[in-house]
């Protein structure tokens, strides 16, 4: 019986928008990328800065956000390995319609503009997966909106903590995020989501420590959230 050996594993490997390549055409990417590093709280790109690269975050976590005119922040996303992110400005070359912010010490690999589309000239296929990416950043946006309309505002923290969770089946899980942050994410001014995580507090759903918070209770978390249980 013959076996059939894995890939090796490469700095693309588990980026979706990518999958599909041959491996001559991964490494010629890879080799075009530029290995990046970030600290936790600076920013990877301003909006309206020019938007000239694709950047495939290896570790850390990332806020993608707005600004206010008044200077109020709204968290749109928050980007884990192995997202890719950046891809609006890419296609059509305009400015970068959001900023992005590490939330912790950050590695990522940066693709400039020209050598993504000369990938997408050689590799039509491509698209399909930049489609699919786009189609998910709509979906999120949507769902954000409908949030808005829908929950109260306990309702939407605890839906951004359900979220930031991810899928983590562990009893406790910790979110490394201060209250400040959170608020943004949830759209609410710091002393209410304050006031919501004290309340969930209070019924043994989550513990503060420090910027850390700590779920305990996640079931409870998603059905405050309106969202079913799995």
């Amino acid at each position: 019986m013959e076996m059939r050996l894995p890939e090796p594993a490469d700095a693309l490997t588990g980026v979706e928008m990518f999958a599909g390549l041959e491996p001559e055409a991964r490494q010629r990417l890879i080799a075009a990328a530029v290995p990046r590093t970030y600290r936790r709280g600076q920013l990877l790109f301003v909006e309206n800065d020019p938007g000239e690269s694709l950047i495939v975050l290896k570790r850390g976590s990332v806020a993608v956000f707005r600004t206010a005119p008044t200077g109020e922040r709204a968290v749109l996303s928050v980007m884990r390995p192995p997202d890719v992110f950046g891809e609006v400005s890419l296609l059509d070359g305009s400015a970068r319609s959001a900023s992005a912010e590490a939330l912790e010490d950050c590695s990522a690999l940066a693709l400039s503009r020209g050598a993504f589309m000369e990938l997408v000239h050689t590799h039509p296929r491509i698209l399909d997966a930049v489609m699919r990416s786009l189609g998910g950043l709509i979906r999120r946006l949507t769902d954000q909106n409908a949030d808005y309309v829908f929950l109260d505002l306990p309702g939407r923290v605890a839906k951004t903590l359900v979220r930031l969770a991810g899928e983590s089946q562990a009893p406790m899980i910790t979110i490394e995020l201060n209250q400040s942050q959170l608020a943004e994410m949830a759209g609410g001014s710091r002393q209410s989501v304050n006031q919501a995580i004290g309340s969930f507090a209070s019924r043994g759903w989550l513990r503060t420590e420090g910027r850390r918070i700590v779920v305990t209770d996640l079931a409870s978390l998603r059905r405050r959230a309106g969202m079913a249980d799995r």
